[in-house]
């Protein structure tokens, strides 16, 4: 599972989910399931949001550990 920190980057950008949103080209509805880990966004949007936060990729995102099925 993904982990996102993107509602605390959010938050020391001032921004808000629409703001962010719109510069990345997808709905504040898409936003807040990926704060929430409702789903996983693609790698395309993942650059696009780093990119808007000047950030790695892994600043933003962690993989959660899992136990093996």
């Amino acid at each position: 599972m993904l982990k996102s920190h993107l509602k605390e980057y959010r938050s020391k950008f001032n921004m808000n989910q629409s703001e962010l949103a719109d510069r990345v080209g997808v709905t504040r509805q898409t936003i807040g399931f990926i704060e929430k880990g409702t789903i996983s966004p693609s790698i395309t949007l993942v650059l696009k949001i780093c990119r808007v936060f000047q950030c790695q990729v892994e600043d933003l995102f962690e993989l959660e550990d899992v136990e093996d099925e």
